[in-house]
């Protein structure tokens, strides 16, 4: 999901999210607060699933 300037419906947040994440050492109440921005970016832009451009593309090609 896109919005009108072509950048991935809340992107950043899942991002931010996802390096929290790997990050080391693990910062469990950042995470934790990432992780809520995110869910609230979800409900407000009524996302309903993410996808990686790598899956779309597969998921467009004939088998």
């Amino acid at each position: 999901m896109e919005d009108a300037r072509g950048k991935a419906v809340c992107g950043q947040e899942a991002l931010d999210l996802l390096n929290c994440v790997a990050q080391s050492p693990f910062d469990q109440d950042k995470c934790v607060r990432l992780l809520h921005s995110l869910r609230e970016c979800v409900l407000n832009k009524k996302v309903k699933k993410f996808s990686l451009a790598d899956q779309e593309q597969k998921d467009a090609k004939p088998n």
